[in-house]
């Protein structure tokens, strides 16, 4: 198993991986948030309103979200990991049941089954995209499961019912959505997309989360996706998430239960109102994980420059790639397929470590002493000590997903640097691996 504590271990020493190297001239950090004047104005306004939490400009940031990704409805939350656990949950997830994601993500996409009283089960990726592999999922389904009483195949293993379908869009690359819900409707399952990179991300020019995904054969299947709003996504709130769903019922249940489970959440902030009222009802146990309207003023400041966000993202990604293109002896850059759009969340560069004379570790620690900031994104799933009993080690099922990790780093593109800074960093990457090639 490839070390995932960010430990080298033993290896030449720092100064001699960069020496002759000058650094940037600052610290080119690895995402910063974009945060201008429009930004402090709104969310100042807001905190002078006399009303800072859920509200009124939660209402209109949901509208808001709803309209640029086509979706019928949205739902505010406090983080992406919420309106995952949220999502599952009004999925009917539950005990005895299972999901089956990538292992090529954050913890919080396995960790939402766990929270329903589920469990993740994991299959492998696409060497290209680092996405749900649909022929390895597919084989994973009809060779290690086989079917319940109820309909939904069952994990030979685990005896665990498969109850829907978690892919990630990995980076800001959309999965193969057609596949994935072929794979759906042959075994009554639902999706719910991670789609915590890919705000900004299409297929086949529709946003990702629109209803054109989901085939008019799979109507009476859930389909829901779950976005992030985190300080480092393309747009930010600090903390805060969103959930979609193609149909009004989970969407209501997800916003009851986002609210302690009282009913009628949305109009919960008039009661202090003069047309509000004290009374209200707790129609089922609920959580606390609202969308405040200091988040909401801050998100559709953002939205508002969110074009300009993405070509900035998209510009800084083809400099990277015009830098590196000419070193595909030594390193893969990211893959786009036909028919993607991406949303560069990341860009994740994987190096060829058998042409090169550094690993992937040790190039991390050089790119630090030049002032330029990375990040591994991420560690699989099942190298985690929850879940290491999620594989069997050794045994490859999930080799590309590990392979993708020991070689991956997501070097900056956050609009919040300019091209000059990006181009200038891209130079000094460039010549850092030539360096070391074998």
């Amino acid at each position: 198993m490839p070390p995932a504590n960010g430990n080298p271990g033993p290896g030449p020493n720092v100064e001699s991986l960069v020496q002759g190297l000058a650094p940037l001239g600052s610290f080119l950090s690895f995402s910063p948030p974009k945060i201008g004047p429009l930004e402090i104005a709104a969310v100042t306004e807001a905190l002078s309103s006399g009303w800072i939490t859920t509200g009124p400009r939660a209402d209109e940031f949901e509208r808001a979200m709803s309209g640029h990704l086509g979706t019928p409805g949205a739902l505010a939350v406090s983080s992406c990991t919420a309106a995952l656990h949220l999502g599952l949950k009004v999925m009917g997830l539950g005990p005895g049941q299972a999901i089956v994601t990538s292992p090529l993500t954050f913890v919080s996409t396995a960790h939402a089954a766990v929270y329903n009283g589920a469990r993740p089960l994991l299959s492998d990726v696409s060497a290209d995209t680092g996405n749900l592999d649909p022929d390895r999922l597919s084989d994973f389904l009809e060779k290690e499961c086989h079917p319940g009483p109820d309909g939904l195949p069952v994990h030979g293993k685990t005896n665990l019912a498969v109850k829907a379908l978690v892919p990630v869009h990995y980076g800001g690359h959309p999965a193969d959505l057609p596949a994935l819900w072929e794979i759906a409707q042959r075994h009554n399952l639902g999706i719910l997309e991670d789609a915590a990179h890919a705000l900004g991300s299409s297929l086949g020019g529709l946003p990702v989360g629109h209803p054109g995904h989901r085939p008019a054969g799979a109507s009476g299947l859930p389909s829901l996706a779950a976005f992030s709003f985190y300080a480092t996504k393309n747009i930010a709130t600090g903390e805060g998430g969103l959930l979609t769903s193609l149909d009004p019922a989970p969407l209501a249940r997800a916003r009851r239960l986002s609210a302690y489970g009282i009913s009628d959440a949305r109009r919960i902030w008039d009661r202090y109102a003069p047309q509000g009222t004290w009374a209200y009802d707790v129609e089922e146990v609920g959580f606390k994980c609202n969308f405040t309207d200091i988040q909401a003023a801050l998100g559709l400041a953002q939205m508002s420059r969110f074009r300009e966000f993405q070509d900035q993202r998209a510009t800084n990604a083809a400099i990277w790639a015009r830098a590196l293109s000419p070193l595909g002896d030594l390193v893969e850059l990211p893959a786009v397929r036909p028919g993607a759009g991406h949303s560069w969340h990341l860009f994740p560069l994987r190096l060829r470590t058998r042409a090169l004379k550094i690993g992937r570790d040790h190039f991390i620690m050089a790119l630090k002493a030049l002032n330029i900031g990375t990040s591994v994104m991420f560690i699989p799933i099942h190298f985690h000590g929850c879940y290491r009993d999620l594989a069997v080690p050794g045994d490859g099922s999930l080799a590309t997903a590990e392979d993708f990790f020991s070689r991956e780093v997501s070097l900056p593109l956050s609009p919040a640097h300019p091209p000059e800074a990006i181009a200038e960093a891209a130079e000094l990457v460039a010549r850092l691996l030539a360096r070391h090639a074998r």
